[in-house]
């Protein structure tokens, strides 16, 4: 079973999980097209992490930074290979959006590679959709970047109502 709850990110199965997706990520872009944030940084208090855990296991991770200008930016959304296809990285997703919803957010960025096919195809069904460079990134040809309008969406309605039903099952 599937729940997803937010965690602190400071615990050993968790730098397993991003240590799993650091390799995942090397294997496809050199080092200079990687921006994966440290476990400090996830622990910030203007970041949100959230664990997905299959029968109490880690399966995936994701996190949300509150920015400064109405928009939260997705980090290190992580789902482990064993676990792909069991829909835990659009719960993941809806349970970031919908706290950004929370947090009175307008828009949800990320960048992510362009030889990540399964994560593209995840963020062109939840409507994401493609946009300019934004933060400290800059434009490279190993790096698409997408937002997402979430004020007054049914799309973010609808994700709040899944996040209750997730939390539910904890």
């Amino acid at each position: 079973m599937l729940s997803i709850c937010r965690e602190d990110p400071q615990q050993p199965e968790i730098a397993t999980l991003l240590a799993e997706s650091d390799a995942f990520s090397a294997a496809l872009y050199p080092p200079e097209a990687r921006y994966p944030v440290d476990v400090a940084f996830l622990a910030r208090p203007e970041v949100r992490f959230f664990v997905a855990r299959w029968d109490g296991g880690a399966a995936g991770c994701g996190a949300l930074v509150i920015g400064g200008d109405l928009y939260g930016e997705v980090k290190r959304l992580v789902v482990r290979s064993g676990h792909r296809g069991r829909g835990v990285g659009r719960c993941l997703m809806q349970t970031i959006e919908a706290e950004a919803l929370r947090a009175g957010l307008h828009t949800v960025r990320l960048e992510t590679g362009p030889h990540n096919v399964a994560a593209l195809a995840l963020y062109a069904q939840l409507g994401y959709r493609a946009c300019g460079v934004f933060g400290a990134y800059a434009a490279t040809p190993h790096s698409v970047f997408f937002e997402k309008q979430l004020a007054g969406a049914v799309g973010g309605l609808q994700a709040a109502h899944n996040t209750r039903l997730i939390n539910a099952l904890d």
